[in-house]
């Protein structure tokens, strides 16, 4: 019988991959539960358990799926993000998981950045208010002069500054471990975070979640900031307090927000998502060809890797 490997990444399951054939190759069945579809934990507790390896995406994998997975070896996720994993589960019962690191950085960037330029010219509220009929028009700002701040400068916040001293803007980042050897231009510098939350006209998230699961942007960091503030998220959503934000939102203290990422996906109530100063995007930063190539090549070489080494 065919060691078996479960594949969850809507964007792998509802086409296939070319990567997958390294798996065959290799003498393993490939079993996607749920073609197309993000599975839930019923459908994990179903299909995991005699799979040897899972080659895993955005899905929550809890410590109770983590147990029932009897024989399971190694997680590899095609994406850099592991806060969807019980990671506590996954040591104790000694199942390697591994990331896809920088496999997805460009395409995160890219849409990062198109989020603050579509800010900054109101371009869906124009958009849809044309569509509806309308001709209201929103006054914008251009980015020359303009401070970015970045909270988490890795490989997605270092693009992400690149761009916008691209664009004649100033950059200021926080980050827990600062790279030296990082300094793009004199418009470039590391700063505390209480630094940027104060000085940015525009803020853009590009770390991990607290580990206690806190956010990091509640209402006290927002009333730090300077009014009419742009937030922009594409890293993950317990980072930001919805509720703070809704009413910075609503009082003006932040003028528009950005955001891909959410605690439900799709969000349901969210009382971000009904804003006009609001713009949503479905969790697509890493949705490109080029980007979901990348990650599937990297996350089926961990994969095979790590089992070779079990």
């Amino acid at each position: 019988m065919m060691a078996r490997i479960l594949v969850t990444p809507r964007s792998v399951t509802a086409g296939g991959h070319p990567a997958l054939a390294k798996l065959k190759d290799a003498g393993y069945e490939v079993v996607f539960p749920t073609p197309g579809k993000q599975p839930t934990e019923a459908d994990l507790l179903r299909a995991l358990p005699g799979c040897v390896g899972y080659l895993a995406g955005v899905e929550e994998v809890s410590a109770k799926v983590l147990e029932a997975a009897q024989g399971l070896k190694v997680i590899s996720r095609n994406g850099v993000g592991v806060d969807n994993v019980d990671m506590g589960a996954a040591r104790r019962l000694g199942i390697v998981v591994c990331k896809a690191l920088g496999a997805n950085s460009r395409g995160v960037a890219e849409l990062a950045m198109a989020h603050i330029l579509s800010l900054a010219r109101w371009v869906p509220y124009s958009d849809k208010g044309i569509k509806a009929g309308g001709w209201e028009r929103r006054k914008g700002f251009e980015l020359i002069g303009k401070t970015l701040g970045l909270i988490g400068c890795g490989n997605i916040g270092r693009l992400v500054a690149k761009f916008a001293l691209g664009m004649d803007m100033k950059v200021l980042a926080y980050d827990v471990v600062q790279d030296p050897a990082f300094a793009p231009s004199p418009d470039f510098r590391y700063a505390s975070l209480d630094e940027v939350l104060a000085k940015s006209d525009a803020i853009s998230m590009h770390c991990p979640a607290l580990p206690n699961g806190k956010p990091l942007i509640d209402g006290a960091a927002i009333a730090k900031m300077k009014k009419g503030v742009f937030l922009i998220n594409t890293a993950r959503a317990d980072l930001i307090d919805g509720a703070a934000l809704a009413a910075a939102l609503q009082n003006g203290q932040a003028a528009g927000a950005a955001v891909d990422v959410f605690k439900t996906e799709p969000p349901t109530g969210d009382p971000l998502v009904a804003s006009d100063r609001v713009i949503a995007t479905p969790h697509i930063g890493g949705f490109t060809e080029e980007s979901v190539d990348r990650a599937v090549h990297v996350a089926v070489d961990n994969l095979l890797a790590e089992l070779r080494k079990r």
